[in-house]
């Protein structure tokens, strides 16, 4: 008969298993299926990943899984076919005790991308536990005078299973005293009693033996028994009686331990020991109803002992008697039911069952960062609890189902302006006062590489002087960038480009890591002047940032280029000069001009001369001058002074340290009639002596004067063209000498200058920039002087973008006024 209710008990199992899950519905991303308690391991449940819309080959490489609160272990999906299936045992009684619903609750989670499904399977009730008494064994004491009709309270069965499998019936075994009535008050239980059908007789019959018999309404049946025992007292004819059967009680789950539940007053019709009535609660009773309830039995008092817990048993029904001390003692019975009323004492519980981090700074709105759940024991009202996030942050919390929340990107981030947000998610309950709790998060914010490197300044200014030794330092350049980690590391390059003829990098590094510039080779202000390039910096991201910084290196003069001697005349030599000197001359005579360059620039380039003076040549009657380097004669010359002299200028920078050169004058006495034969090898070009200008003719002078104010009148015109052209700004070609002035009284020298100057601002003496005036002497060379001077002032100042005109009237001009001054 065992194994025929069990076959049927597994044909019910499966009928129930495929009608409900013909019945399921997906709706908001929810399943629902159900299955049998008890039911074996492997029993199917439901093809979840087919109904998930998933594919099975996708499975293990989205790390498909199931989650479950509280009874994760009791269903389990093959990844193979997508099927959930009973893992172990599942007992409906306890999970959910006398429930009406019962279900658990899957959370199926699949990341890459992630996704979150909820699966509800009801367990269905089967009939596995039988109807349970109190006791086995019951012992009534029955008094022979007990009236008919007399009725005694009888515990009813309990069983643990729901609905129909828990719809007891009674049967009473057949006995010619007594019979049983069932009635079925307003809260739907039944009130069993044993009804006196039959006056009794000790003498006659002392004990009478019964068997209850309880049957639920399951398929198949099952069945509990207890035995009644009622043994027949004598004497004591009235027994205790209460106002009611039921009292109804309510009361709240916080109640104090000793808190008066109900007072009891039993009366009792007989007099003496007879009507003295002591209370006790019920022998049936179960454990937990004598834990947590005291009765006086003098008084009736029923107090409460320990802590009431309305999540724990949400009513209690207390059997309590009333014996009086007759002999033999009767006895009267009432119900207390206790009907507890909830309260606000359960906090929240908030939970994070699945976290992204960390967040990448480009991660797309809507990016689900993690998953929370929120609960709490309390119903109704004081159960409903709502869930809020941190104000003011990037990230929003979005309601899936119930009391499950996704927290997702809500803006965009910056690791470089927040690379952390210390989140609390907030549950609060509907009570009243509410009850929260609070949930911490930390979520890192990843970084990419959004940012280039970045110097302090475009462009820095360098200076340095030349014939630096190779592989000096001359600067360091450094950038930052405020990414993190390899994005924010670094390195160093230069920007190659041709200086001249060769590369940049022939001239200058810079180191990939420190950003230390080197001169790779000695530097020379008179090659290069000045060295523009730029600096890459660029991070190490896979997709590396860049961006570039210029350095303009000037290269400072040092006086490395002592002066040069230049020959006295186109296509001679330097060397020694004679010249010839008549004796007729006066204090004042030029007799020569010695000219010299500086490749340098600056006071390094300024020069001057001294006349060098030997033993025994304190009346040589020359000198010569400071700046100009022109030798004239200092007096009168007489039979005295010695027919040859052999003059030492010293020519001298004013650098430091100075350097020098010598030039050396031969000078040769001659009478007044022999000096123009001899000054015929002089310079060519150059003006007579004064006694040459008295002879000249007077149309001669005239022709000269007026051809001259056509010069300057040119010039001034020429001068008004320049001033109305803007400006043009140009780098000068290094290497090529520029016409700079070096003083007032007349002398020039070369220089590698650039065009435009700054004055510094001294006193006249350290000046770099000098004004140009030329001074015309009557002596031998002044002509020669003014035709060099024009010819390179026109030269250096005339451009192409004059007017044709203009330039062959400044050449005319020039050449006219040549021919006239060489006649």
């Amino acid at each position: 008969m065992a194994s025929s209710i069990r076959r049927g008990r597994e044909a019910w199992t499966w009928l129930l298993s495929l009608l409900l899950l013909a019945a399921w519905e997906v709706g908001s991303r929810q399943l629902r299926y159900s299955v049998s308690e008890e039911a074996k391991h492997g029993t199917f449940v439901g093809r979840i990943a087919q109904d998930l819309g998933l594919e099975l080959a996708e499975l293990v490489p989205r790390l498909f899984r199931v989650a479950s609160k509280t009874h994760g272990d009791l269903l389990e999906v093959n990844l193979q076919n997508g099927i959930l299936f009973v893992n172990s045992r599942i007992d409906r009684e306890e999970l959910c005790v006398r429930s009406a619903e019962c279900s658990i609750h899957l959370e199926v989670i699949v990341d890459r991308p992630l996704q979150v499904f909820h699966v509800d399977v009801e367990v269905k009730d089967i009939n596995d536990n039988p109807p349970v008494f109190p006791m086995t064994v019951k012992t009534i004491r029955f008094p022979e005078s007990r009236l008919l009709n007399s009725r005694f309270p009888l515990e009813g069965a309990s069983d643990a299973d729901i609905g129909v499998n828990a719809l007891l019936s009674y049967k009473l075994s057949s006995s010619e005293f007594f019979f049983l009535d069932i009635q079925t008050n307003d809260e739907l239980s039944e009130s069993l009693s044993l009804v006196l059908g039959k006056s009794l007789d000790r003498e006659e019959t002392a004990e009478v033996n019964l068997l209850l018999v309880a049957t639920d309404g399951g398929k198949p049946e099952l069945t509990g028994t207890v035995q009644i025992l009622i043994k027949v007292l004598d004497v004591n004819d009235n027994e205790p009686t209460f106002a009611q059967s039921v009292y109804k009680v309510k009361l709240l789950e916080n109640t104090a331990n000793g808190t008066l539940v109900v007072k009891l007053n039993a009366s009792d019709a007989d007099e003496g020991s007879n009507s003295e009535i002591v209370y006790s609660l019920g022998s049936d009773v179960f454990s937990t109803i004598q834990t947590k309830f005291t009765i006086d039995p003098s008084s009736g008092e029923i107090r409460t002992m320990g802590k009431l817990d309305y999540e724990e048993a949400k009513s209690y029904e207390i059997q309590v008697t009333a014996t009086d001390k007759g002999t033999p003692s009767m006895s009267g019975h009432c119900k207390i039911s206790l009907k507890l009323v909830d309260i606000n004492d359960n906090t929240p519980e908030v939970s994070i069952t699945s976290l992204s981090l960390p967040i990448s700074e480009n991660a797309s709105l809507g990016t689900v960062i993690a998953l929370i759940t929120v609960s709490d024991r309390d119903s109704g009202t004081n159960g409903h609890v709502t869930c809020s996030l941190t104000p003011h942050v990037p990230f929003k919390l979005v309601p899936t189902f119930k009391n499950y929340y996704s927290l997702v990107l809500d803006n965009s981030l910056d690791r470089e302006s927040v690379s952390a947000y210390e989140l609390v998610v907030t549950a609060r309950d509907g009570g009243s006062p509410s009850l929260w709790a609070t949930a911490s998060l930390s979520v890192q914010v990843a970084d990419v590489n959004d940012n280039a490197p970045t110097f302090a300044q475009p462009e820095y200014t360098v200076f340095v002087k030349e014939n630096n030794p190779p592989g000096c330092h001359i600067f360091t350049v450094s950038a930052w960038d405020v990414d993190a980690q390899e994005n924010a590391l670094v390195s160093y390059s230069l920007v190659e480009r041709r200086v001249g003829e060769r590369a940049l990098s022939s001239y200058v590094s810079v180191h990939a890591e420190s950003g230390k510039v080197y001169a790779l080779q000695p530097l020379d202000r008179e090659e290069l002047e000045l060295l523009q390039f730029q600096v890459s910096a660029r991070d190490g991201g896979v997709q590396s940032l860049s961006s570039n910084v210029t350095l303009q290196v000037f290269v400072l003069d040092e006086n490395d280029n002592a002066p040069a001697l230049l020959p006295p005349r186109a296509g001679t030599a330097a060397g020694a000069v004679s010249e010839l000197v008549p004796w007729s001359v006066g204090a004042g005579y030029v007799v020569a001009k010695v000219r010299a360059v500086d490749a340098d620039s600056g006071y390094n380039a300024w020069l001057s001369y001294e006349l060098q003076l030997g033993t025994g040549s304190a009346r040589i009657p020359f000198r010569v001058g400071l700046y100009t380097g022109e030798i004239s004669t200092t007096r009168a010359l007489d039979e005295t002074d010695s027919p040859r002299h052999r003059l030492l200028v010293m020519v001298k920078d004013h650098g430091e340290p100075t350097l020098t050169a010598t030039a050396t004058v031969l000078v040769s006495l001659v009478e007044s009639g022999q000096a123009p034969k001899a000054s015929s090898r002089a310079w060519v070009g150059a003006a007579g002596s004064e006694a040459t200008l008295v002879d000249v003719n007077v149309y001669l002078i005239i022709a000269i004067c007026a051809v001259s104010s056509l010069l300057v009148l040119t010039v001034l015109l020429y001068t008004a063209l320049r001033c109305s052209v803007p400006p043009t700004e140009g780098a000068r070609v290094p290497g090529k000498p520029t016409l700079v002035c070096s003083s007032a009284v007349g002398s020039w020298s070369y220089s590698q200058q650039r065009r435009q100057r700054v004055c510094s601002g001294e006193d006249p003496p350290k000046t770099d920039l000098m004004a140009f005036s030329p001074s015309l002497s009557q002596g031998p060379d002044s002509t020669e002087e003014r035709q060099l001077s024009e010819s390179e002032y026109v030269g250096k100042e005339m451009s192409s973008s004059q007017p044709f005109i203009l330039n062959l009237l400044v050449l005319w001009a020039y050449s006219t006024n040549s021919l006239l001054l060489s006649h």
